[in-house]
């Protein structure tokens, strides 16, 4: 805790969040506070602590300008729970769709699996080693193989020259040798896929009255024939999933997602009765509201992993409000997202800044992608520069949907360039101007076309 309080000091935080998104420095230092005030809170005596309930925000901007990838980088920086969830997925009890409850659910599955993943780690070392037993016994059947009951890795009184033969085979499996080789293992059937229109509680607990039965009576197992280097991968889950305490796992994941879950609300406006409206679709809008309310106030959610309480959960709700306004909202709702933050439409500077800067820009990302078929691909400064103008007019001249304007002109730019690149190894593409021009020629001349193709 002392270390995180160090590290993330909310400078830190919008500089790292400035390595993979351009701009929206409002929305960055919204977060950054959020995510300081939650380490100052976990400082301060219990009784004060439980006071301080997290400032949730609310975010207001177009499609594409960085909304969701602010909050997903935020959690992954810190090692938070993270989970977005669309508001428009919900409705009212009684009508058909998810109840409010499942982001809840998903956010505590999501925790789980986190801290499985960093529990399976802490074994994976005894886990191999099991795996490696258990696979030279599948590899060498009737010479001393273990007896009911043994556990990998078990001592043995093994027959004469057993011993040689199991150490052979160990270092042929260690060299690669035995990767394609076919052996019969026991895996688990796979449960019967969630019914997603079940109302979410009663799932819960059937989930977990099933998964209680499937402990008692060892569960079903079926036999498959594979290849070492497929069974390696299974019988390693198995055996990382058996070592792991999975009630301290359910426990802590608990925990952490209590402490610092973050619950990303998209399209939050949609849910927004429009001024002067009522009856019908407005109904059950105000509805998921009134739904949605408890949830972000801090409630107790049944989950199969036991109950989770909302009250220092942090979300951050977003929206275009082209529409409705955030006055639209419910009052109540309103008054637990107390920080705004209104994110900029992308410029031609912004887009260009976008192509280049980040550890992930586009055209890092088809440089080497095309690298891949020994295609040598080079971009010019002016041919950037007129892409992001492009960009900047598409979205002027139909929908601004952001950042995500340049997958699409990218896309169109190199076409017969990654259609012929299997055929073009050894070869240099540089991208200048002129190329940009003969690919764009004529399309903003027609609105139709401009509008199909961009």
């Amino acid at each position: 805790m002392t270390e995180d309080f160090a590290v993330f000091t909310p400078k830190r935080v919008v500089e790292e969040l400035d390595r993979y998104i351009i701009g929206q420095n409002k929305a960055k230092r919204a977060v950054a506070i959020a995510l300081r005030n939650r380490l100052r809170r976990k400082l301060l005596p219990a009784d004060v602590r439980e006071e301080i309930a997290p400032k949730n925000i609310l975010m207001i901007g177009p499609t594409g300008v960085g909304k969701t990838e602010i909050a997903r980088r935020l959690a992954k920086l810190c090692g938070a729970p993270f989970v977005k969830v669309e508001a428009t997925k919900y409705t009212e009890v009684g009508y058909v769709g998810r109840d409010v409850e499942s982001m809840i659910r998903d956010l505590m599955a999501a925790g789980y699996r986190m801290v499985m993943e960093e529990m399976s780690s802490s074994v994976k070392g005894d886990a191999e080693h099991r795996t490696e037993e258990r696979l030279l016994d599948l590899l060498l059947p009737g010479l001393g193989a273990k007896p009911d009951g043994a556990t990998a890795g078990s001592p043995l009184i093994a027959p004469a020259g057993h011993n040689d033969t199991r150490e052979k085979f160990r270092k042929m499996l260690k060299d690669g040798l035995l990767e394609d080789k076919e052996v019969e293992v026991q895996v688990s059937a796979q449960a019967a896929p969630t019914v997603e229109l079940f109302a979410g509680q009663q799932m819960e607990e059937l989930e977990s009255a099933f998964s209680g039965l499937a402990s008692i009576f060892g569960g079903k197992k079926k036999k498959k024939v594979v290849a070492i280097k497929d069974a390696r991968r299974l019988i390693l889950e198995e055996e990382s999933e058996r070592l792991v305490d999975k009630d301290r796992a359910s426990t802590e994941a608990r925990e952490r997602v209590e402490q610092s879950g973050i619950v990303f609300i998209d399209e939050i406006d949609k849910i927004a009765t429009r001024e002067g409206k009522s009856g019908g679709m407005d109904v059950s809008r105000e509805g998921v509201q009134r739904d949605i309310l408890p949830i972000v106030e801090g409630s107790k959610v049944t989950t199969k992993y036991g109950i989770v309480d909302t009250t220092h959960v942090l979300f951050i709700a977003a929206g275009a409000f082209n529409v409705s306004k955030p006055s639209d909202l419910i009052p109540e709702l309103q008054g637990r997202f107390p920080i705004r933050v209104e994110l900029e439409a992308l410029s031609a500077a912004d887009f260009r800044r976008i192509l280049t800067e980040p550890e992930n820009a586009l055209v890092t990302q088809y440089t080497q992608l095309l690298g891949t078929e020994g295609v040598g691909l080079s971009f010019s400064e002016a041919a950037v520069e007129r892409l992001a103008s492009i960009a900047e007019k598409a979205n002027s001249r139909t929908e601004n949907i952001g950042a995500r304007r340049l997958h699409t002109i990218m896309e169109h730019l190199l076409e017969d360039v990654s259609f012929d690149a299997p055929e073009m190894g050894g070869q240099k593409v540089e991208i200048t101007p002129d190329f940009v021009e003969a690919r764009f020629k004529g399309i903003f001349e027609s609105e139709d076309l401009a509008k199909f193709i961009l």
